[in-house]
């Protein structure tokens, strides 16, 4: 059995890569599959007759399963095996990601969408936990920035593929093509080695060297509740997913109905915004983590300054300019948006027992659903509705710059509370 530890664990940097590649392409298909339907909302809206806030809710419902299904999923991953959990989850939401080229109904559609969050609401939490194991917790934002920049890679390779694949053969055909990679990766990754469950267990007070006891629920839910660092930053990214969530999904029909473009052609567009963040992902992971060797709480500061950028910069774009100008700009804002994410990620392992690491993320996924992804498609089909897209689209900004005051807020506890957490050897043995 080799051992591995916080720092990172003992075998090649060759296997963990190969890990890692394979996390990654997961996560990337895990949003193709999520988000693919972006670009079909106007076909399907037109063959059906929805509002458009029935359209948002066809988005949101992978955001509303996985709030409700993420925290179980989590203990499984932990208490269970990485490996299975990961290869099983990837196996349900492909193949619901296929079943909604079946559907005949906006009931049928919803119900299958919220059939892949099910599948998706572990992979999250497990896919942070491998990594954060893999890799030494000094490049743990780093890492976790290249794994998260699958996320826009993925949203945008499905709104465009979608939009492609619908124009010139139906939207239904689009659901099959994302969805068989998926499943494929999903049998590959059952033959990965994973960690060895970490057992939950804390010092005894007093005898911190010597003896060791089981942690009780009581000692594992004051890991999240008394834990105001987790606390402030996973309120904080529920505020920017509130944005990001709104933006991959009504970008695409803002520049159909502003521009005058064909969908086929305002999927690669906004495509293109979403894009920029597969560099805003790892450069804002390898900035903080280069910050973080002259000030602690880096790993808070920085996103609380990417969030309120990102505010500044959707304000202007949509409330002072149009066309080109407007198109600048809002790249720019894609480049910042998720600048965020490596650092308050990394921060949910930073803070918590190595035991428990899936659950900290499940415990910010939770948050980032309920307060976030789940409501912002919502919101803005909403105020769609009553006024038009723009006015939805030009309120944005106000919850990234909530997201900017939590993450500054959560910057004076990271320091104690990163001091508190347990420091556990972990063992590779399957």
């Amino acid at each position: 059995m080799e051992q591995m530890s916080d720092r990172g664990p003992g075998i090649s940097k060759q296997y963990s890569w190969y890990v890692f590649f394979l996390l990654f392409l997961l996560y990337m298909f895990d949003y193709i599959d999520r988000m693919v339907i972006v670009s079909l909302l106007p076909f399907i809206k037109q063959d059906w007759g929805l509002s458009d806030t029935q359209c948002g809710l066809l988005v949101s419902a992978v955001s509303w399963s996985i709030l409700i299904f993420s925290f179980p999923a989590s203990v499984m991953v932990d208490r269970w095996s990485r490996r299975k959990s990961i290869g099983l989850m990837a196996a349900v939401w492909s193949l619901a990601t296929l079943a909604c080229a079946f559907t005949r109904s906006f009931p049928q559609l919803l119900a299958v969408r919220a059939a892949i969050g099910v599948g998706e609401a572990g992979y999250a939490p497990g896919g942070t936990a491998m990594i954060s194991t893999l890799f030494p917790h000094e490049r743990r934002a780093r890492m976790l920035g290249l794994w998260n920049a699958s996320i826009p890679l993925g949203g945008a390779l499905g709104i465009g593929i979608g939009g492609l694949v619908a124009e010139h053969f139906g939207w239904r055909h689009a659901f099959g093509i994302v969805a068989l990679p998926g499943f494929l990766l999903a049998l590959l990754f059952f033959t990965v080695k994973d960690y060895e469950t970490v057992p939950l267990v804390k010092p005894v007070e007093g005898e911190p060297d010597k003896k060791q006891i089981h942690m009780r629920f009581g000692d594992i839910a004051r890991q999240f509740t008394e834990n105001p660092t987790l606390v402030f930053n996973n309120l904080g990214f529920a505020a920017n997913l509130f944005v990001t969530s709104a933006l991959m999904a009504w970008l695409p029909t803002y520049f159909h109905r502003m521009d005058g473009l064909a969908m086929s052609q305002a999927g690669p567009k906004a495509g293109a915004v979403l894009l920029l963040a597969v560099i805003g992902a790892p450069l804002g992971g390898y900035l903080t983590d280069q910050w973080l060797k002259r000030k602690a709480n880096a790993r808070l500061v920085f996103p609380a300054l990417s969030s309120l950028i990102t505010a500044v910069l959707l304000f202007v774009a949509f409330m002072f300019f149009t066309g080109t100008a407007q198109y600048v700009v809002l790249l720019a804002a894609g480049l910042c948006a998720v600048g965020f994410v490596p650092a308050s990620v990394a921060v949910t392992q930073d803070v918590v027992h190595p035991g428990l690491r899936a659950i900290s993320l499940s415990v910010n996924v939770i948050m980032q659903h309920l307060l976030g992804t789940a409501l912002g498609p919502i919101f803005v089909g909403f105020v769609s509705d009553k006024y038009d897209l723009t006015t939805g689209l030009v309120c944005l900004p106000a919850f990234t710059l909530i997201g900017s005051l939590l993450f500054f807020i959560g910057s004076f506890f990271y320091v104690q509370d990163r001091a508190k957490a347990e420091k556990i050897e972990l063992s590779l043995d399957r």
